[in-house]
């Protein structure tokens, strides 16, 4: 094999390489592109679960009131009716 031949073989590997090197970069961009989006979705669907965490705290604080009231009112009416 001639100086020229392996100059042209390492010259194609070099191509080659060069090729999946910018392929992989491309994929690079992109993984990196989703994973923004991605942490974007996941920082508006945490946000999303805080306030209905918050919203069912203050139902089942309402709900516990409510029934502590019908409890006195339950215990008020059997009072009254000499239970």
């Amino acid at each position: 094999m001639t100086i020229d031949e392996r100059l042209d073989k390492l010259t194609e590997r070099h191509e080659a390489l060069t090729g999946h090197v910018e392929l992989l970069t491309a994929d690079v961009k992109q993984l990196t592109a989703d994973v923004k989006e991605i942490s974007a979705n996941l920082k508006e669907l945490s946000a999303t679960v805080a306030r209905q965490s918050r919203t069912m705290d203050d139902l089942m604080t309402g709900f516990m009131a409510l029934v502590e009231l019908a409890k006195s009112h339950e215990t008020r009416i059997e009072r009254l009716e000499g239970r």
